[in-house]
């Protein structure tokens, strides 16, 4: 097989259980030391003082929690598995993005360049297996977690497995966003900040206002930013013609270029209160981001004869994207066992793209320019009836209504040929639970959810069709084997599946920039596309630790059918290109599929687990994945961008005596190379990005935060390989990133 590196990859192991791995024991090793530790801390008695002659006034037990203290009170006591983010951990490390929080998360990747952010993954499963929520309804077409800053966030809900009325196309869990919610008694947020990158300079500028009218509790949030961002990529291409041995090709191609964003994001969360429990919530929200790249690509061929030619060609992007929505909760109690509660969504975003490459004289990088606008018009209804009936069931019963229209005018070849598209998808989904407690050891969660989704396209390929429906039955269970103890036991049994995007679907045809090979090929969608179905299976034991520390490990598996993947063919006489023949990517459902993986978690106070050590604050994580597709040959048959595993740990300490807080966090991925068909592999370089801070509290209502984000930066490898059709060709990319320096002032006003 041709490698794309000399170091050969060890073969791949059979897919046995991941707890049979040394990494795994290890962890699992260090994990019962400190479980065993809380036990015993957790059984001793505090030394007891003798009683002052003073005379004291009784006033009563006082209990003081932190908002760590209450959002392990929800995970804990959720029967399907849940992990609350609240605010006082989205402020911890000053991050600049919501990405940045969610990559310190247990079982959470991000994809892209270290230190860049880029699309979220949960149990390293690839695109659209997780499910994003904002305020518990799906995100708009085209949105980005990435847009959001902490500052706009209230808290972060992630959900292991499926639950009726959270959805069931959330295969790898689900990821609720809820937005800022107004506090009238408490100040104004106010943070202004600068970051340096590589000689680039950035600003950004958050505002939380709280609302202090009578009548109503609400709140303002506003972010602009003014970025620039340096990029430097190169790659190295090798083509084999395996019939002729001349026709062999070397290439290099470099593009440097600065990148340039400015924008706002604004949201609130305003709430009317009436009487007998009646409620409604508006939550307007605006995203507003202008794009610009001005840069170079030089390019390098090599023939194999020694012949060298080159080319260079200037490049210039530019970009806006537009979205504004309206999301509105009216919540009504029917009696005092009865809530309704009814939600809407409408939404508009718009985009527009264009890419211009002035090639030179060779012919190597053509003169090309590609344009893409849309309009996404959203909508969605739903409404919710929850009853609490005998014996401590509570019922809860939904429809939903959800409509996407698209209007997409772009320019994708080479020859300005321009094609039309006008699309659109329609969802409607019934589903119905119950909780319930059984005792004071078991409680338990059963829903059943049926959703349909329609997805028609119109372009110059004519009408495309797609229509899907799937069951989802979903079980979980929550064992406390003493009660009133800190230990627990979850299980999960669940259906879930993953949609074919609308751009898997009926994509417009999209060119490559370069000269068209098996590894720069163009892309088309695929009509004809089934959902791929998951079973799961999810066993978890928690400690709860006092002080608001646990510890877990987390168990799960997923099988999965009509997996979807997309392949490379060569394709002649395609109607965008007439009379020519084109490597062409498309999507297909390739088979069947299996993954499973260990999640471990420990967040404590060191002190609680060595009480001679200083009282930091720990967060680790890692967790182990292992996944097969079973009609693909091995080694490396993986699922895409799945990391064999992934390790985070996290420390945070207030120093005595001066008002400095100091506090960092490494986050570890190793390289894997993915076999994605008898033909094609992937391959994705380690990354490890170490964060610190340090923060200064001039007074309680003032601090001044120094952040080196990605402080050790390293090249970023990616590759693609493909042999078939008598050719040979390996591409391996080098992306270069660089630390960034970020001097922020935090104020209460």
């Amino acid at each position: 097989m041709h490698r794309l590196f000399s170091t050969p990859r060890p073969a791949e192991r059979a897919l046995r259980p991941l707890w049979a791995s040394p990494q795994v024991h290890g962890w699992l090793s260090c994990l019962s030391l400190a479980w065993a530790s809380s036990g015993v801390l957790a059984q001793q008695k505090p030394t007891s003082v003798a009683a002052s002659p003073t005379s004291v006034q009784d006033m009563g037990q006082i209990e003081i929690k932190s908002n760590r203290d209450n959002d392990t009170a929800v995970r804990r006591e959720s029967t399907a598995a849940k992990i609350v983010i609240g605010r006082e951990e989205l402020d911890r490390q000053g991050d600049a993005s919501l990405g940045e929080v969610l990559k310190r998360l247990p079982g959470v990747t991000i994809q892209g360049t270290p230190g860049r952010g880029g699309a979220i993954r949960m149990r390293g499963l690839g695109s659209g297996y997780t499910q994003i929520l904002l305020d518990g309804q799906r995100v708009p077409p085209g949105f980005s977690v990435d847009t959001l800053t902490p500052e706009q966030v209230e808290k972060i809900e992630i959900l292991r497995a499926p639950t009726a009325e959270t959805g069931a196309r959330a295969i790898a869990g689900t990821i609720n966003i809820v937005l800022r919610e107004g506090q009238k008694a408490n100040p104004d947020d106010f943070k202004v900040g600068t970051s340096f990158e590589h000689g680039q300079v950035s600003e950004q500028v958050n505002w939380v206002h709280n609302l202090q009218t009578e009548g109503m509790n609400g709140t303002l949030t506003v972010s602009g930013f003014d970025s620039q961002r340096p990029d430097d990529v190169s790659t190295h291409t090798v083509s084999e013609v395996q019939a002729n041995p001349s026709a062999k090709t070397d290439r290099t191609s470099e593009t440097v270029s600065v990148g340039h964003r400015q924008g706002v994001a604004a949201n609130a969360r305003l709430q009317w209160r009436g009487e007998q429990g009646t409620s409604l919530v508006l939550m307007p929200f605006l995203i507003y981001s202008d794009y610009t790249n001005q840069g170079r690509t030089d390019l390098r061929q090599m023939d194999a004869a020694g012949g060298v030619s080159a080319d260079s060609a200037k490049l210039a992007t530019q970009s806006r994207y537009v979205n504004m929505r309206l999301n509105g909760q009216f919540n009504r109690r029917l009696s005092a066992d009865d809530l309704m509660e009814l939600k809407f969504g409408l939404g508009r975003s718009t985009y527009r793209y264009q890419f211009d490459q002035t090639g030179g004289v060779t012919g190597l990088l053509p003169t090309l320019t590609q344009r893409q606008d849309f309009t996404d018009l959203s909508n969605n209804l739903s409404g919710k009836l929850t009853q609490v009936l005998k014996n401590g069931h509570q019922l809860v019963s939904g429809l939903e209504l959800e409509a996407v229209n698209r209007n997409e005018m772009g320019t994708t070849s080479v020859t300005d040929e321009s094609g039309d598209l006008k699309a659109s998808t329609q969802r409607w989904a019934v589903y119905s639970q119950d909780e319930w407690k059984f005792n004071e050891k078991w409680s338990a969660h059963a829903g059943l959810r049926y959703e349909n989704i329609e997805t028609s396209g119109t372009s110059s390929e004519g009408v495309r069709r797609n229509t899907s429906s799937v069951w989802s039955p979903l079980l979980h269970a929550l064992w406390k084997p003493v009660p009133g103890s800190r230990d627990q036991i979850r299980m999960s049994l669940t259906r879930s599946y993953k949609t074919p995007t609308l751009y898997n679907l009926v994509a417009l045809p999209s060119l490559s920039r370069e000269t068209n090979s098996p590894t720069r090929t163009d892309r088309v969608g695929n009509p004809d596309l089934r959902p791929e179905l998951a079973t799961g299976i999810d066993l978890a034991a928690e400690r709860y630790l006092e002080g608001g520390g646990l510890i877990s490990a987390n168990l799960f598996q997923r099988n999965i059918t009509d997996l979807i993947r997309y392949t490379i063919n060569q394709v002649n006489n395609p109607s965008w290109a007439p009379g020519q023949t084109r490597w062409v990517a498309s999507p297909h459902n390739v088979g069947d599929a299996v993954t499973q993986g260990l999640e471990l978690e420990a967040k404590f106070r060191l002190n609680q687990v060595w009480p001679e050590a200083l009282p930091v604050d720990i967060r680790s994580n890692m967790s182990f994945f292992r996944s097969r597709v079973k009609d693909v040959p091995g080694p490396n048959n993986r699922l895409d961008q799945q990391p064999d595993m992934t390790a985070n740990v996290g420390g945070d300490y207030r120093l005595r005596g001066i008002p400095l807080t100091l506090g960092g966090n490494i986050n570890y991925n190793p390289d894997y190379q993915t076999r994605q068909s008898e033909t094609q592999w992937a391959y994705q370089g380690a990354k490890k990005v170490v964060d610190v801070y340090g923060l200064w509290r001039y007074s309680a209502a003032t601090g001044v935060r120094l952040t080196v984000s990605n402080l050790t930066p390293s090249d970023y490898i990616t590759g693609s390989s493909y042999i078939g059709h008598g050719v040979s060709e390996t591409a391996r990319t080098t992306t270069r990133n660089w630390q960034n320096v970020t001097l922020r002032l935090e104020m209460k006003i």
